[in-house]
């Protein structure tokens, strides 16, 4: 009994031990279902930038280096499951961290209870304006003093604006709208048509559909843009319906630009539309070109890491790999592992961090509920315009490829 007794003592030690030398930080999203290319690719992407921390020797913290441990919860883009995910992870005392998150209605299902807890989330790569408006103040309650919610994506507002801006630069000025069911594709329309206004009333929507998720056949929306009138379709949704509207304008010989959401670059949609997804438009924070050192090495790393010779997502990969950074940074800033004295060091961030998308400069600073920016890392500028091309993506505009190329330099 007392060997026994010892041996527990012993190995409770040894777990006290290993939990003081290691840094908890969970990673959440779809790694299954229609939303696993995003889901996959972000988590890769950040197990790829933990495994470099790591074999660094980890970060820096009170005089030791801590190395990562990573906690997966696959919450297979289900609301109701990513609450669950997201209350087993708000009980864990010694979690310092959350990354992930690729389905805005599962943020919005989860995020309260890391919220309630006091546990540092970033978010990414959810791009839904309402993952954040939804802690920001409001004529009827007020937001949130203090806030332990972050993103680290191009939100959809700035992404709806950049797809207005193509639309008119095209000289185009008679649109249709066609968005998914979900909470991303709903707040996305509201983004896209409170953009039109906001740049001006140039483009005439024609047509306003929505799809939901499963959906195959897009005949009968597509038919209502196509007698309008519409120029083009601006799209918002999230999964492989996406390539069923471009294989669907095909099918009934509409032959107009299809410019919609980052979610277009997804490989389900790439695979999906075939030839049909040639000349299709979208925001990228990240495009898989190696035309920086630092890209030409993450994109081999994650090549020869997962054995792919495309990714699956590159947005999503290139935003888990340089938030993990960014985590890091905070965490050796506080010098602790407390989420919440990480969450004051990710609001003022002293040290740029280079990333593959950027050198992120003080990406967040204090919360302030009047303005959800100051919570959200991504500007106009981290942000190109993308357009597929025989299977991939590629810059839609040299002068973007440029600018990025003269940055690094």
């Amino acid at each position: 009994m007392k060997k026994t007794l010892l041996s527990m003592l012993l190995l409770g030690c040894a777990a006290q031990v290993y939990a003081a030398d290691s840094i908890k930080l969970a990673i959440t999203g779809p790694f299954s279902g229609g939303s696993a290319p995003m889901g996959a690719s972000m988590r890769d992407g950040a197990k790829l930038a933990i495994a470099e921390i790591n074999a660094a020797g980890g970060i820096a913290v009170g005089g030791k280096k801590l190395k990562i441990e990573v906690i997966e919860r696959d919450d297979e883009g289900k609301n109701d499951r990513g609450a669950l995910v997201a209350q087993e992870l708000a009980s864990m005392d010694d979690l310092s961290g959350v990354i992930g998150s690729v389905n805005t209605g599962v943020v919005m299902a989860g995020d309260k209870h890391l919220q309630e807890k006091g546990i540092t989330k970033i978010i990414t790569p959810a791009a839904g304006s309402a993952s954040m408006t939804q802690w920001a103040d409001k004529t009827d309650k007020p937001g949130p003093k203090d806030l332990s919610i972050f993103r680290f994506a191009a939100h959809d507002g700035i992404q709806a604006a950049m797809v207005v801006e193509e639309a008119i630069n095209r000289k185009l000025t008679k649109v249709a709208l066609l968005h998914d069911s979900t909470n991303y594709g709903v707040s996305g329309r509201d983004d896209l048509l409170a953009q039109i206004k906001a740049q001006g009333n140039k483009l005439e929507v024609v047509a306003t559909e929505k799809f939901n998720i499963g959906d195959k056949d897009m005949t009968a929306q597509l038919l209502k843009a196509k007698t309008a009138g519409a120029q083009a379709i601006l799209i918002w949704g999230i999964g492989p319906e996406l390539a069923a509207v471009a294989n669907g304008m095909d099918k009934i010989g509409l032959k107009v630009p299809l410019i919609g959401g980052w979610t277009l670059s997804m490989s389900n949609y790439i695979d999906n539309a075939g030839k049909n997804g040639n000349g299709t438009l979208m925001p990228q924070t990240f495009i898989e070109e190696p035309i920086t050192a630092k890209a030409r090495s993450f994109i081999d790393g994650y090549h020869k890491s997962y054995k792919v010779d495309r990714i699956p997502s590159p947005v999503s990969a290139a935003q888990g790999y340089d938030a993990v950074y960014i985590f890091a940074a905070a965490v050796k800033q506080a010098q602790s592992t407390d989420t919440r004295k990480i969450k004051e060091a990710l609001e003022d961030l002293k040290e740029p961090v280079k990333g593959v998308i950027a050198t992120w400069k003080h990406p967040f600073s204090k919360w302030n509920p009047a303005d959800e920016q100051t919570h959200e890392a991504f500007r106009r500028e981290n942000a190109v315009m993308g357009m597929v091309k025989d299977g991939r993506v590629v810059f839609a505009n040299e002068a973007d490829k440029q600018r990025l190329i003269k940055q690094e330099k």
